[in-house]
């Protein structure tokens, strides 16, 4: 099954990244809320329906690495797997 997100939204699959402090401790990405997280764009919408009847086009591809919020987007289990549908206006930057 796949998914194709609608008007403005993006599909992003989360990267798990824990942290180890100096003494060895492994902390989960879930120890801190108010981190950002980074996440890889898997699909796009075909963009948000503009006043003119246009569609906006995204400032990022499938494939970029992504940081938003971590307590943004809606959670979607596709066969298994985790991934977040997020408006485009909620990513923050893109990593390269």
């Amino acid at each position: 099954m796949a998914i194709k997100p609608l008007g403005g939204r993006v599909l992003v699959k989360l990267l798990k990244k824990e942290e180890v402090t100096k003494s060895g401790i492994v902390l989960p990405d879930t120890a801190d809320k108010e981190k950002k997280s980074e996440a890889e764009v898997i699909a796009l919408g075909p963009g948000k329906l503009l006043e003119s009847g246009e569609r906006a086009s995204f400032e990022v591809a499938v494939g970029q690495t992504v940081l938003l919020k971590s307590w943004g987007g809606d959670e979607v289990e596709v066969e298994g797997e985790q991934f977040k549908i997020f408006d485009a206006e909620d990513i923050l930057a893109i990593i390269e």
